[in-house]
Parts: structure tokens; C-alpha cells; sequence
């Protein structure tokens, strides 16, 4: 089946997940929306894509779209993202996938009664050094794993909407959904979670501290900030060694350490991360999945 994206926002990260679809040949990018006929012509041309609209209604009409990539503010995902598979289009929406369970619920549901791929966009698990040390965990080379370490930090000012509550705004929704769902991949579901945030005068958080447990007994900590620059890296600690995770929601590269020394060094270097998240949904659609295993 030929993918052909129509690409519904202008956002910062699109052009990122078009380089990747180009890099990795996975689809072929046809369309772009904006509310601004203006702007989505002058990103279509400075992003080499044929066709530019001033509404997504009108990207939803184009016949030669057949799965849209949406990566607008977090608190649209939902009405852009139903509005397409009502359309008949199928659908990767940028993590997260909406801002509550209700509304994920219902998209995922909505999709399957039509029959229409719909995915949440979440590159780091389609890493293949995540999925290296996924298999080495597995096969217990550093032992049973006791403790987790997360740290992020960025600077959100390139995005005002981050500290606009209506609008999704907030690193939790938009980052935390990391360091949870690597957890999770890895070793399994949370048993509790609790946490503290330092808030903005609107109440979005500008950086939170979450603490717990795994239903296997592993303890994490998840640091993120957009005030001060952290370590930015996971660190897994198992009893036998321990794994370091240099910028683990985009990582090519793993340390694997017995005592103070790095004992290996796991490394796949690649221009664009997005390029197996772009590959994996090729695949699904290729074997006519409606949703990522």
C-alpha cells in the first residue's frame, strides 16, 4: 500500500517526521494543512510538499490522502484526529495521543469500527537501541532490575502554547509520556505514582518530580524541568550492572556497565530518530494492522 501523508499542522516537529518518512522511503508526504492558507503554501515550499490548504477540512477532502500525520497543540490531537477517521483516513497522532484517557479511549475505538489505522506517535520505542537493551534486560545480564532514574529538561520557549493550560500545555503531558511508557516497555506496569511540580502563574507545571513503584517491585524516580538543564539521561540499575541512557527518548546510544567502567557500548547512529517509528507504521499497514502492536 502506498502511504500517502497528508501532514495536518505546521508545527516545529513536522518537518522532522517528513525527513524521516523521506529518509526511510515510508510514505510519500502529498498535502499540508494550516489555519493559514498563507503559511501552509510557505511551508509547503520550503518543505517541498505539492499541495497546501488553509483549513484541515480541506486536507481531509483531498482524495489523495490516505493517513495524515497530526502533530499540532496537544489539546487539538483529539478533534483533528476524529474528524480524520470520521473522514476515512487513517491516522498517527504525535504523543500524546489527547490529554485524557476518555478521549484516547474513544479514537481508539472509532478506528477500529472503521477499520482505519490509528497510532500514537512514539519514537523512542521503535529505537533500535531500546530495543537492544529491552532483549539484554530480558535475558537478565545485568540482573533482576531494582531502580530507575530519569532526567529531561528543555527549554520551552520556542513553544508558548507549553504554558498554556487550555491548550495541553505542561512538560508532564508532554514529556513525562517518555520516561512512563519506557518504563513500561520495558519491565512492565506501574503499580503507584505520586509526584510534585513547581506551576506557572496559570498552573501549568514548569517542572515536576514523580516518584513510585513497578508492579515488579522496581522503584523510579522521573525528573523533568524546563527551568534548569538536568543530566538529561535514564539510568537502570539492576544488581549485577547497571545501563545509562544518554537522552533516552531520542538515544542511539547505550552504556552497560559492571562496576565503574563501561563494559560495552550499544550505538546506532542515524540523522533522523523518527525513521523507525516511520518504518514500523509501513510495516503495520503492510500487514493490515489498525493499530501498533
Amino acid at each position: 500500500m502506498e502511504l500517502n501523508y497528508g501532514i495536518m499542522s505546521v508545527s516545529s516537529i513536522a518537518p522532522r517526521f517528513i525527513a524521516a518518512l523521506r529518509e526511510s522511503d515510508s510514505g510519500c508526504v502529498v498535502a499540508v494543512s494550516s489555519r493559514s492558507l498563507e503559511r501552509a503554501k510557505q511551508k509547503a515550499e520550503e518543505w517541498n510538499i505539492p499541495k497546501a490548504y488553509g483549513s484541515h477540512a480541506e486536507l481531509l477532502d483531498d482524495k489523495d490522502v490516505n493517513i495524515v500525520y497530526i502533530s499540532s497543540v496537544n489539546s487539538a490531537h483529539y478533534s483533528m484526529a476524529k474528524a480524520a477517521l470520521e473522514k476515512g483516513k487513517n491516522v498517527v497522532c504525535e504523543k500524546p495521543c489527547t490529554v485524557s484517557e476518555k478521549e484516547t479511549e474513544e479514537l481508539y475505538a472509532l478506528a477500529r469500527k472503521k477499520g482505519l489505522f490509528f497510532m500514537e506517535a512514539q519514537k523512542m520505542l521503535f529505537l533500535p537501541v531500546i530495543n537492544e537493551v529491552k532483549s539484554l534486560i530480558d535475558r537478565g545480564e545485568i540482573g533482576d532490575i531494582v531502580m530507575i532514574t530519569m532526567s529531561h529538561s528543555f527549554s520551552a520557549a520556542y513553544n508558548n502554547w507549553m504554558y498554556d493550560e487550555a491548550l495541553g500545555g505542561g512538560p508532564l503531558l508532554s514529556s513525562g509520556i517518555y520516561a512512563i511508557q519506557l518504563m513500561q516497555y520495558l519491565l512492565g506496569d506501574i503499580d503507584d505514582i505520586d509526584g510534585k511540580k513547581t506551576a506557572v502563574e496559570n498552573g501549568v507545571e514548569s517542572q515536576y518530580c514523580l516518584t513510585g513503584r513497578l508492579k515488579n517491585g522496581t522503584l523510579f524516580c522521573v525528573n523533568n524541568s524546563t527551568l534548569v538543564a538536568l543530566d538529561n539521561r535514564a539510568v537502570i540499575y539492576g544488581k549485577e550492572g547497571r545501563i545509562e541512557l544518554p537522552e533516552y527518548w531520542k538515544t542511539r546510544k547505550a552504556l552497560v556497565y559492571r562496576g565503574d567502567s563501561p563494559e560495552r557500548t550499544i550505538e546506532y547512529p542515524c540523522k533522523y530518530e523518527m525513521i523507525y517509528e516511520a518504518e514500523h507504521i509501513k510495516r503495520c499497514m503492510e500487514e493490515g494492522r489498525i493499530t501498533s502492536p
